[in-house]
């Protein structure tokens, strides 16, 4: 599914134009972005699920195609972990 499935979807739902939906979606991303850059960037959904920052600490790695062996620097990244609800929903 893609993001405009996505915006049809929610317009048809909520008989709204595409405009509107599609407003409501970017606002919706744009918040939980900004939610995440935060120190304990974190957020929980009842019911669908949490989306949370976690650090991933400086490994060493292989190169597939030369074996080499190669640093791989610390980075965020986001977690999500589905609720209750949409485990059962799968």
């Amino acid at each position: 599914m893609t993001k405009a499935d996505i915006v049809e979807k929610m317009a048809k739902d909520a008989r709204i134009s595409k405009a509107a939906a599609g407003a409501a979606l970017n606002s919706f991303v744009d918040s939980v972005t900004k939610a995440l850059k935060k120190k304990a960037g974190k957020v929980t959904l009842v019911g669908f699920g949490t989306f949370q920052k976690v650090r991933r600490k400086a490994r060493k790695g292989r190169n597939p195609q030369t074996g080499a062996t190669i640093k791989i620097k610390a980075s965020n990244t986001v977690r999500f972990k589905p609720g209750k609800a949409l485990k059962g929903a799968i």
